[in-house]
């Protein structure tokens, strides 16, 4: 059945390519990636923007969640219907399925100018098939997975009706008392910047259009991971040379990617709401970024800005994120209610309204949307690709690679065939903790827990015997007994301790990161017993655990990781798999010594050796080293490197350096290691870190190979932002620092930089 055509509509559907909308098809048409021109799409925005009237131009630039939208008739539905009926919805977040989105898109084309919706949700770390949570991720320093494992999201969410995912989170992140630090790359600018690249080009593809991708979303901008005190919506206050040097790049490595949305953050940065900083979205995002996406606000962040007392009413909020750069409004509904008086009245710019719906507009030509507006929403295309086996696969080596050894004493992993396996501890059967926080669909069943991976792999000639002994939280000791009798009567212990999966996440700091309950004290009874014990720690975050890093045989940090959490685990237990992560944050020794980061000053009145701490910058209670330092992470063999050369000892600005090694696998087992690149800039203008990753490689070496691994210098990687702002080399002498961790390098050089 065709569209009844109104003289508007039928101008529209002139306009917009080819054929006419269909409003309620029962076979989506799956066309391949749009190739209109720009030009060719701009001037058909022009046209479709003088058909809107003002309230449908702001209806645009307004994004309602939809949880309530499908199923049983309620208010709620019947007004959020009538409204994009009305053309006064531009997208919809929280609508899932192939079925829901067509349900709901059908309605938007019963509009007097049928625009499609934009589907919007959160597949921040997959969406039926869940993949380890993105701090895990980051922990693979692998690129290519990661790339990988944000296809693969993309592929089902776009399969499942959905155009737009609110990922990646690209803040950095160096206090874990913040919640959210499970849904970044961990605490450095480079990595961060190389991470947030993939993600966006693993969600996205090369260009927007085709039917297995959906848009990326960068967010949060900006700082929002240096919330004061780790505390989820809280101020920020830095330097200007902290924000550009630290906290920016790798939002612009997103914009670089192509990444066709940005979201600003709860915070305020310096005294003013991220939502309303202009700039943050115009001078820098819009105007120095020459940024042509289009910038949605937080859940409700533009009303935000009355209680913040940065804004009066909900009107005045709505004109300073508007002039500020924010295009689209999330659930605040300022936009929807206020916006058309104020441009009335002269307070709001037409222009900035038109500039707003025009970038919107954009994002659904290239998508294809006005070529089909169903053309996600593929009943056939959802089933065959939600059922496809290859999605475990990617998730299951994913959450291999994300598995960090922080510790093997005697060589106690991997497991060499034990006749008994005690298997203890309150996460050894969870299934719902290993998916994590932010997760789609939750369907436990899916979900492989610890004790299925180990049981299975396990085979006839190993028992696993398995005791709870405690929960996560609470001071419950009652299950010690049972657990210590339990591990006496096995080979090796196997311990599983960490978070519940809503510990951390959104809205879930804490200001106490020990391990929680009285699971230490659990881990101390099973160590009584003198039989091995290994330590699988699950958490979205950083956690304290000193008692077990100092007394168990071996730990492995394994955080939420996903669908095939308990097989990637076992695969590593038994050897299977060569763990070859490494942190991508510090982990403290005590909460005092939070923000803590591997980039540290060296002061004015350093220590230089230890137990020397009388008038230096340390602590009287504590070392300044952290418990397991960023870039830290072990394998079942060793990594020799060798043979550091620079190709010239001196560069210029218009040169570059060449420096190589060698590293060979000195072990018994073929394994993975990350060389790890660090400068520092001895004497500057201002005051630098000690260390700064500037590159990495990520090696596959076979027992007794040798591979070459050759990095270039150039300016870029010795320049900083100086007091100016100014983005700067300046000459003098660099330290070169090449090693498997950042407190263990293995190799040094110098190099000059000449004026």
């Amino acid at each position: 059945m065709r569209l009844p055509r109104s003289s508007s509509a039928l101008l529209l559907s002139l306009l917009l390519t080819a054929g006419p909308f269909a409003a309620a098809q029962t076979k989506a048409k799956v066309k391949a990636t749009p190739t209109a021109s720009a030009a060719d799409i701009e001037q058909r925005i022009s046209t479709l923007l003088g058909q809107l009237t003002l309230e449908e131009k702001i209806g645009q630039l307004t994004q309602y969640s939809g949880r309530q939208l499908t199923g049983p008739a309620s208010s709620r539905k019947t007004e959020l219907l009538a409204s994009i009926r009305a053309g006064a919805v531009g997208s919809m977040l929280n609508v899932q399925g192939a079925a829901g989105t067509r349900e709901v898109q059908a309605e938007a084309m019963k509009a007097r100018v049928p625009i499609p919706l934009l589907f919007g949700l959160d597949v921040i770390h997959g969406y039926q098939t869940v993949f380890p949570i993105p701090l895990a991720e980051a922990a693979s320093w692998d690129l290519v997975a990661i790339r990988e494992s944000a296809h693969v999201a993309a592929r089902e969410a776009a399969a499942a009706g959905q155009h737009w995912t609110f990922a990646p989170m690209v803040d950095v992140g160096r206090d874990p008392r913040w919640g959210r630090v499970m849904e970044g790359a961990g605490e450095d600018t480079y990595l961060g910047a190389q991470i947030a690249r993939a993600r966006v080009l693993g969600f996205q593809g090369e260009k927007l259009g085709g039917t297995d991708a959906i848009m990326a979303c960068a967010k949060h901008f900006a700082a929002y991971g240096a919330a004061t005190a780790g505390r989820d919506y809280n101020a920020v206050d830095m330097s200007e040379q902290q924000l550009w040097e630290t906290y920016l790049p790798p939002f612009k490595a997103a914009v670089e990617a192509g990444a066709a949305t940005f979201m600003n953050s709860f915070n305020t940065l310096n005294g003013v709401p991220a939502t309303g900083n202009r700039y943050l979205q115009r001078d820098i995002l819009k105007g120095q970024w020459n940024y042509q996406g289009f910038v949605v606000s937080d859940w409700g962040s533009i009303g935000e800005m009355v209680p913040w007392g940065y804004a009066t009413t909900p009107a005045d909020a709505a004109q300073k994120a508007l002039a500020a750069g924010s295009d689209m409004d999330m659930e605040s509904d300022a936009y929807r209610n206020t916006l058309a008086q104020s441009v009335k009245d002269g307070k709001a710019d037409i222009a900035m309204v038109d500039d707003a719906v025009r970038r919107i507009l954009r994002k659904k030509f290239e998508l294809g949307l006005f070529d089909d507006p169903y053309r996600f929403s593929d009943l056939k295309r959802e089933k065959k690709v939600l059922n496809d086996p290859q999605h475990r696969v990617a998730a299951r080596q994913m959450a291999r690679k994300s598995v960090v050894l922080l510790k093997n004493d005697q060589n106690t992993l991997p497991l060499a065939a034990p006749r008994k396996i005690a298997l203890i501890g309150p996460l050894a059967k969870a299934r719902r903790d290993l998916a994590g926080s932010w997760v789609v669909i939750a369907d436990t069943s899916q979900i492989t827990s610890v004790y299925d991976g180990l049981t299975r792999r396990a085979g006839k000639n190993t028992q696993v015997l398995y005791a709870k002994g405690c929960e996560v939280m609470g001071d419950s000791r009652a299950g010690f007994a049972q657990a210590v009798e339990t591990a006496r009567a096995a080979d090796v212990v196997v311990l599983t301790v960490g978070e519940t999966w809503d510990m951390s996440g959104e809205a879930k700091s804490r200001t106490d990161i020990q391990l929680p309950g009285v699971q230490q004290e659990l881990f101390q009874a099973l160590k009584a017993t003198g039989k091995p014990v290994v330590v699988i720690l699950m958490a979205g975050r950083p956690l304290i655990f000193n008692t077990i890093a100092d007394q168990a045989d071996a730990i492995v940090y394994g955080w939420w990781p996903g669908s095939e959490g308990g097989h990637a685990l076992a695969d590593v237990l038994f050897g299977d798999y060569n763990p070859s992560g490494k942190l991508p944050s510090t982990f403290p020794r005590a909460v005092g010594q939070i923000p803590l980061s591997y980039q540290q000053y060296n002061t004015g009145r350093p220590v230089t050796k230890p137990g020397d701490i009388r008038y230096k910058s340390a602590y009287i209670d504590a070392p300044n080293t952290p418990r397991y330092a960023f870039g830290h992470g072990l394998s079942y063999t060793s990594f020799k490197y060798a043979n550091l050369r620079l190709s010239q000892p001196t560069l210029t600005t218009a040169q570059t350096v060449q420096v190589q090694l060698t590293v060979t696998n000195t072990g018994q087992v073929a394994g993975e290691e990350v060389v790890q690149l660090y400068v520092h800039d001895v004497v500057a203008s201002l005051a630098r870190p000690l260390k700064e990753l500037k590159d990495f490689r990520k090696l596959s070496l076979r027992p007794g190979e040798t591979q070459t691994v050759t990095f270039t210098i150039d300016q870029s990687k010795l320049a900083f932002y100086n007091q100016k702002l100014e983005w700067a080399a300046e000459p003098g002498e660099f330290q070169l620092l090449l090693g498997s961790a950042s407190d263990d390098i293995r190799l040094a050089s110098s190099l000059t930089l000449l004026p």
